[in-house]
């Protein structure tokens, strides 16, 4: 599929499907699948699991270690799952990648949102921190925003019309 944007990063607060929309994302491109949770350094999956928000400092590293991830993939392509809440977390992210990178904001409200991080088993998230990302989230103006309010298929195919 010929598109101009080679690594793609699904953004959006904790619970709105960005992993599971990624791994069927990265499958029709025939890219590689990257969660950025799998990047965290466990003291920053130590906090979050015990219920303390990251603060930008927790998150730099973290974000400069996809970036690098990104500029590796830049030339084959890549999708990466990273919430990505703040526009200077979306500008360290994209350091370097000209414009072979965009952003697909996952979109959906607070009620929706809780209701699947409800059912959700095995995840070092508590749903206590989901308020927390909502009070950072600097929803993107100039990115492509997609609705959750969809089977994650649709979601997929949805980008896809953006993305060619």
């Amino acid at each position: 599929m010929p598109h101009k944007k080679t690594v793609l990063v699904l953004m959006g607060v904790s619970g709105c499907g960005k992993t599971e929309v990624g791994q069927l994302l990265a499958k029709k491109l025939e890219y590689p699948f990257f969660d950025g949770d799998d990047f965290h350094p466990p003291a920053n999956i130590e906090k979050m699991s015990s219920g303390t928000p990251l603060n930008d400092d927790d998150r730099k590293e973290w974000l400069i270690q996809l970036n690098q991830l990104s500029r590796k993939h830049r030339e084959n392509g890549a999708v990466i799952a990273c919430s990505a809440l703040k526009n200077n977390y979306r500008g360290l992210l994209r350091a370097g990648m000209g414009n072979c990178m965009a952003f697909v904001y996952l979109e959906g409200s607070f009620e929706l949102i809780k209701s699947r991080l409800e059912q959700r088993k095995g995840h070092f998230m508590p749903i206590k921190l989901l308020q927390s990302q909502f009070d950072t989230l600097e929803p993107p103006t100039k990115e492509i925003t997609v609705s959750i309010d969809q089977t994650p298929s649709k979601i997929v195919a949805e980008i896809l019309k953006h993305i060619n």
